[in-house]
């Protein structure tokens, strides 16, 4: 039975622990969510860009089972238990170090893709629906029309001046097409809107995860000391019975 300060720390890991399995339920919904919000920009984006939401629900299921080990290696006192805990916690802070690297290096690559991967989709925009449904969803959704211009959709085989009708925020009822004249048509390009976007969502992750991986840097203190305190004990006890 661990005494005075460490007693403290065994509370303290406790309720860390208690902590880390909310935020491990709370990244498993964030990914999950960005997974289904987002399927219809895949498209416009490469792969390794719904990586992130990937590795956040794997960091989330991670994270939960190792609270685990966390909550009762600290109630149970048990030397095992928060050793595991404090192997799995460095290694989910090394994922999670790896994970920002290798983002913080690819945001250079973000403008290029959208500009090769959005126009690929709006010339084939009338020949397959999937382009034409996440064309259609991202341009209501944010508001904007074509990459950079509405004059881009000229190279999607459309008349000049005549958009789609997601170009447009509403249509007359007497006139359900929507061209550049319409004062209810997106004059902004979606591009620079999804790279905003993007970065935004970026900046708010990263915000997240660095918070997170500084509370698992003081979990991983308190649990070693709480083992290095219990294994003491255990020495302890058996040098008096011996």
């Amino acid at each position: 039975m661990v005494s005075g300060g460490m007693a403290c720390v065994k509370y303290l890991l406790f309720l860390f622990n208690l902590i880390f399995a909310i935020t491990g339920i709370v990244f498993i919904s964030v990914g999950s969510v960005i997974l289904i919000v987002y399927k219809g920009y895949g498209n416009f984006v490469d792969i390794w860009m719904f990586a992130v939401p990937v590795l956040m629900i794997i960091v989330g299921i991670v994270v939960f089972i190792m609270s685990f080990f966390g909550c009762c290696g600290a109630v149970k006192e048990n030397h095992c238990m928060i050793i595991t805990f404090s192997v799995l916690l460095l290694l989910i802070f090394a994922l999670e170090l790896g994970a920002g690297i290798s983002g913080y290096m690819m945001r250079s690559k973000v403008s290029a893709m959208l500009e090769k991967c959005m126009n690929a989709a709006l010339v084939d925009y009338n020949n397959r629906d999937d382009f034409r449904t996440s064309w259609d969803i991202m341009q209501h959704d944010l508001q904007c029309c074509g990459v950079h211009y509405p004059s881009d959709w000229t190279r999607a085989g459309f008349p000049d001046k005549t958009l789609p009708k997601s170009c447009c925020t509403e249509l007359p009822a007497n006139n359900p097409t929507c061209d550049t004249n319409d004062i209810k048509s997106n004059t902004e390009g979606c591009k620079d809107q999804l790279h905003r976007k993007i970065e935004e969502n970026a900046l708010i992750l990263g915000g997240v995860g660095i918070g997170v991986a500084l509370i698992q840097l003081i979990g991983v203190i308190f649990a070693c000391c709480l083992a290095r305190s219990i294994r003491r004990e255990y020495e302890t006890v058996e040098t008096t019975a011996h």
